[in-house]
């Protein structure tokens, strides 16, 4: 990037950037973002007639597509570049704008400052940079998201420099497996990695002669003399095949190996999902709008963990032991629970034998906060004592330790790091969406924003919890380093400041090993194919076609004139950041899909008085004002009201039996459950190329990417695909075929719970071999949350006493 802007600086090109920068200030603001630098430079080129090459390949236009950022200053303009994916660079425009000069990432955060005239010359500066040094980083942005390769691939390595030392950390390690104080794996019988190598080889002959289905109960005992406890398998060709993986470790250490052999060890039995702050239950709840996927995601997630550890546990031949796996979902119990079962301390997870919910209360303050449901922006001031409450319950759940503890959101992250931190045990990273980059600026005008959203205490607890777990887990790439094109949610934390609070200046590594892309299932249960009619119910069938066509209902607005038009279907909540709105007046603007099509949308609610903030009430006011403004009344219905998930998965159903088609239109989307709910049920689906349906719905398909700022050209990409259908009718069956076996092969739950659980395995290796640095960032992490975000949370404590 030097070379390139050495050579704007010194050739001809400095005129014309020159003359950009003057545009820009003529235009009277100070701070402008990549799509307006592009449209600048683009309307600079055509008043400057320039050729169309000098747009995209001169060394300015270079320049100008690497920008993500320019700030006007006096006699200096800054830029802020993103030469690759992961790796941002400041520079400076300066001397009468003649001259660039790269400058710190402090002294951006100071400018950025002095933008919103809230620069300060002393302030505390947040830097994770020396806890990194020294520690493997990945190299290739493209490999981000792959630490579980990355690591296998560094340890072994590592093996081929001091084989001796690793067979002692793999002997070390393997011993001190235990499950309540049962070894488990080696005995006392083996003193050393030398001889834990020989005895290997011994078992390995002893059962070199057994029938392969001889069961582990028959040999557990000629075992037991060699040293060997239960743990390696529940029949002779198990334990055969793990020993042998195990000797092929030692004498050829290969990452393949090391996977096959780390995912066949027992060290995961009891797991704890952190969902702190809302609606954690399963009849007549799903969560509230805001944390509605997440509770999916969690339940699921819990369903399939349960199942797999039982799996796991019996292949082990750990069942001679009576172990059992243990999952609890630990969120938050709701005394004012308005009829649901969220005032329960336990409860069973629906369809598992041993996964549970448990409630802890809130410490009992304000009993008119307390006792409700409380908001993810105010939930802040009772977690740690949240924490602690949890710890004890957990204990005595479990009647022992957890292995791992899961962090979901930001508020079950901080929790999840608490838990983790007391507990001495592996702590997973999944933040479902971060509120920094869905609120453009919040970090700047942070303390204008702080009585009703709190982002101080947020951003605050987001830089612990993701520096403190042991592994991040993903949904997509884009989650952490975005695209060519735009940032990564993870990315928008690596630099950025809170103006007279702290300025981050590295806050986190973006290639660090730690992040894992591990996308989530869907219940193919309920989300199964239209066509699979054979497990459709007949009754469930009627009642959904008459809700989405033509019941009349308190919650439903609109009746449609011509049910046998195409739908187009939209799900979501009624938030600025769903926009339902939006869609409804693309479909307003466009007389082509009126005519053709019936707009039909499910969210939770109708009426403005339903909602749950103002934000959300204006949304609601601005879609019924669309509806009358383009007068969509016969050719749309909004069913406003919450309906089972059974019912969720035949609506997609019988859209797509109808040949219709699916929308999400989010202004952002970390991931999309919808979108894969959608997909697994056959629709083909237009979905917002801002997040990460760009990797759900794969590159080659990019007809189905749209623009949520585009009305009138996402209304064109509907009515295209919709006349190929007309013209070709096998079209549409193409690609609800290919949408199916997308999310068939990609996204299903099994596949994410034996990834997870082989991270969990992993990391926890990877801690016993990497712990004086493990330790330094605790320290400085938990000194960040007493200094730091506890006087935040404080505040908002302080703001509910008074009401």
């Amino acid at each position: 990037m030097h070379e390139l802007v050495q050579t704007v600086a010194n050739s001809d090109e400095k005129t014309a950037l020159r003359q950009l920068v003057y545009d820009l200030s003529a235009s009277g603001k100070k701070y402008f973002l990549r799509n307006e630098i592009l449209q600048a430079f683009a309307d600079y080129c055509h008043h400057s007639q320039k050729p169309a090459y000098f747009f995209h390949s001169s060394s300015l236009g270079k320049l100008i597509h690497y920008t993500h950022e320019i700030i006007l200053e006096e006699e200096s303009a800054w830029f802020l570049l993103r030469p690759r994916i992961g790796v941002q660079e400041a520079w400076r425009l300066g001397a009468n704008l003649t001259s660039f000069e790269q400058m710190t990432p402090q002294e951006l955060l100071d400018v950025r400052d002095r933008r919103v005239d809230r620069y300060q010359p002393q302030i505390l500066e947040i830097d994770f940079r020396p806890f990194d040094r020294g520690s493997p980083k990945i190299d290739d942005p493209r490999n981000i998201g792959q630490g579980l390769g990355f690591l296998n691939r560094y340890l072994c390595s590592q093996v081929l420099t001091a084989p001796g030392y690793w067979l002692e950390v793999l002997y070390d390690v393997l011993k001190r497996r235990q499950y309540d104080g049962v070894p488990l794996l080696i005995n006392g019988r083996i003193l050393s990695g030398t001889q834990f190598a020989q005895q290997v080889r011994l078992a390995i002959g002893l059962l070199s002669d057994r029938h392969p289905s001889e069961p582990y109960e028959k040999f557990r005992y000629e075992l037991q003399d060699l040293g060997f406890e239960p743990g390696w398998g529940n029949t002779a060709s198990r334990v055969l095949e793990t020993l042998a993986l195990l000797n092929r470790l030692i004498d050829t250490p290969e990452p393949a190996i090391l996977e096959a052999f780390v995912s066949r060890v027992p060290s995961v039995f009891r797991v704890v999902l952190v969902s702190v702050h809302g609606w954690v239950g399963q009849e007549g709840v799903m969560g509230r709008p805001e944390t509605a996927g997440q509770v999916i995601y969690v339940l699921e997630q819990a369903r399939s963990l349960e199942n797999k550890l039982r799996e796991e546990i019996q292949l082990a031949g750990l069942e001679v032991l009576g172990i059992q796996p243990q999952v609890t979902i630990l969120t938050r119990l709701i005394p004012n629970c308005e009829g649901t079962q969220c005032n329960l301390r336990l409860e069973k997870v629906q369809g598992t034998e041993n996964a549970w919910i448990l409630r802890v209360p809130f410490l009992d303050v304000n009993p008119n906060i307390t006792q409700n449901w409380i908001s993810k922006f105010e939930i802040w001031p009772y977690l740690e004592t949240f924490a602690l409450d949890a710890e004890r319950e957990l204990l005595a759940q479990f009647r022992g330790k957890p292995d791992l503890i899961i962090g979901n959101y930001s508020d079950g992250n901080l929790v999840a790091f608490l838990l983790a931190r007391r507990l001495k045990v592996t702590h997973c990273n999944i933040a479902h969406s971060l509120e920094k980059p869905k609120n453009l600026f919040s970090n700047l005008y942070w303390q204008d924003l702080e009585d009703k959203y709190h982002f101080s205490a947020q951003y605050t607890s987001d830089i612990i919890g993701m520096n403190a777990a042991d592994f991040i887990v993903t949904s997509t790439y884009q989650e952490i380093v975005g695209t060519p094109d735009t940032m990564g949610q993870y990315e928008s934390y690596k630099n950025f400041t809170m103006p007279q609070l702290y300025h981050v200046v590295d806050g986190i590594d973006l290639f660090s090993p730690k992040f894992n892309t591990v996308p989530p299932g869907v219940n193919e249960h309920i989300f199964f194919p239209y066509n699979q009619k054979e497990n459709r119910d007949p009754n469930l069938q009627a009642r959904v076609k008459d809700l989405l066509f033509t019941r009349e209902d308190s919650q439903i607005l609109g009746h449609l004139e011509n049910t046998n038009k195409r739908p187009i279907f939209a799900v979501g909540s009624t938030t600025p950041i769903d926009n339902l709105a939006g869609l409804a007046e693309c479909f307003g603007r466009s007389r082509d899909l009126q005519e053709r099509c019936n707009l039909i949308i499910l969210s939770d609610k109708l009426h403005s008085e339903q909602a749950t903030n103002s934000d959300e009430a204006r949304e609601i006011e601005r879609l019924h004002n669309i509806i009358n403004e383009y007068n969509l009344h016969g050719r749309i219905r909004w069913i406003g009201m919450h309906i089972p998930l059974m019912e969720i998965g035949e609506a997609y159903r019988a859209i797509a039996a109808r040949g219709g088609l699916f929308v999400h239109f989010a202004r952002f989307e970390a991931f999309g459950r919808a979108i894969l709910e959608a997909m697994s049920s056959g629709l083909p689906i237009f979905a917002t190329q801002f997040g990460g349906s760009l990797e759900i719905i794969e590159d080659g398909e990019n007809e189905f990417h749209v623009n949520p700022t585009d009305l009138d050209g996402t209304a064109k990409i509907i009515s295209n695909f919709i006349d190929q259908c007309d013209m070709q009718p096998e079209h549409w069956y193409k690609i609800s075929e290919w949408v199916t076996q997308r999310i068939r092969n990609k996204y299903n739950w099994e596949l994410h719970t034996k990834q997870l659980l082989l991270l969990a395995k992993l990391y926890s290796f990877w801690n016993f071999v990497n712990q004086e640095n493990s330790e330094a960032r605790g320290r400085y992490l938990e000194t960040l949350f007493h200094l730091l975000f506890k006087p935040r949370a404080e505040k908002i404590l302080e703001q509910h006493m008074q009401r």
